[in-house]
């Protein structure tokens, strides 16, 4: 579960991120609003996931399992718009992490 919670951290710092710094910067189809809501789902979700697991409530496998599905999204989708590599790297990190965890009892 740590090792979950640190993937969840990593890649909601690192959407949040790349969507306020790279995003907000290049424009154009990295600012249209299916890739950058996307993003911001993204942050979200891993960073309820990781605050589900450090509470202890056994409803972080659902979270997790929502998690891995928007984390696999926006990595095809950063994947695609190109240039992201560490947002995609993270979130496809998370995912694998997420979908490990929502499938522990």
């Amino acid at each position: 579960m740590t090792s979950c919670i640190e993937d969840c951290l990593a890649c909601y710092r690192t959407c949040l991120s790349s969507a306020m710094g790279h995003c907000l910067e290049a424009g154009g189809k990295h600012v249209e609003k299916g890739h950058f809501t996307l993003m911001m789902a993204c942050a979200e979700i891993c960073r309820t996931s990781a605050h589900f697991m450090l509470i202890g409530t056994p409803h972080h496998r659902h979270t997790c399992a929502e998690c891995a599905e928007i984390c696999a999204e926006c990595a095809d989708d950063c994947e695609r718009l190109g240039g992201m590599d560490d947002c995609v790297e993270a979130c496809r990190r998370c995912a694998e992490s997420c979908r490990r965890m929502a499938s522990t009892h």
